[in-house]
């Protein structure tokens, strides 16, 4: 592990690689991205080419919010950081492949307006310093889970992949050893219920709902939400569109429908 100190950018992060890097071709690939397909190709192409750097490209319906790349004759010809009117919608992904180049590259970066060397402004600069920057689309899904809702949509789109990827045909759900479900349970798939989790007390589980090891639920009813580890749920309300961390309670008695972001540990009652 190398560890970015404070918070100055992913450029920043990457300068902190260099001697780790070597001299070699490098690939970056940020945390949050989460794509379906593999990125082989896209690796072996970078090695066998000569570009200094390759950007993966995905089509978006908001492009403001992203990086942006402006495509013209199979170029690139500029990369823009969230633009206010943005001229494409082919995003940035997060995904970059790079050579040591980009380095010197980033020793010369300023600051953006929020005091950050941002990566964009680097491979930006790399395009006009020499116009050696190809780029690749991912045409399947590809989700930059930069909000709670775009998590929530990334959860329901894997537990799918989970499932069909399991080989049974006959189950829309996915349960642990040691899972308890009561005969009074609804659930509804795409369902991931994890290892010694007790669902009892006539619940309403899914559709899009993960469930962590060792959660209770009763009386709950829970649909496109992600139920972190050792939470005890007690709910007539109907918890929807909601992100429950590992070690939280909430007991509610108002029975309305209610969307919860729950941090660790929190305790609620209602």
């Amino acid at each position: 592990y190398i560890e970015q100190d404070e918070p100055k950018g992913i450029a920043h992060a990457i300068r902190l690689c260099k001697e780790f890097v070597n001299d070699e071709k490098f690939l970056v690939f940020l945390g949050d991205n989460i794509i379906q397909k593999p990125i082989i190709d896209f690796v072996q192409n970078f090695k066998n080419l000569d570009y200094d750097a390759t950007v993966l490209l995905c089509e978006v319906d908001n492009p403001s919010r992203f990086g942006i790349a402006d495509i013209e004759n199979g170029k690139i010809l500029k990369i823009t950081e969230k633009p206010k009117n943005p001229t494409s919608n082919l995003a940035v992904t997060g995904i970059y492949l790079l050579s040591p180049i980009i380095f010197e590259i980033i020793d010369n970066l300023k600051p953006s307006w929020r005091n950050e060397l941002e990566i964009t402004d680097a491979l930006d600069n790399l395009l006009k310093q020499n116009n050696n920057i190809s780029f690749e689309k991912i045409t399947d899904y590809w989700k930059d889970t930069g909000t709670p809702e775009d998590i929530i949509h990334a959860n329901g789109e894997i537990i799918k992949k989970i499932l069909e990827s399991s080989g049974n045909k006959i189950t829309d759900h996915i349960t642990g050893e040691g899972t308890i479900i009561e005969s009074n349970v609804k659930i509804k798939g795409p369902v991931i219920i994890g290892r010694n989790c007790h669902i009892s007390l006539g619940s309403s589980i899914g559709p899009n709902v993960s469930i962590g090891d060792n959660t209770t639920i009763s009386v709950s009813s829970i649909e496109n939400s992600i139920i972190m580890k050792n939470c005890k749920i007690n709910s007539v309300a109907e918890i929807k569109e909601s992100i429950i961390a590992n070690n939280s309670e909430i007991k509610d008695e108002a029975g309305t429908e209610k969307v919860f972001l729950l941090g660790e540990g929190s305790k609620l009652s209602l």
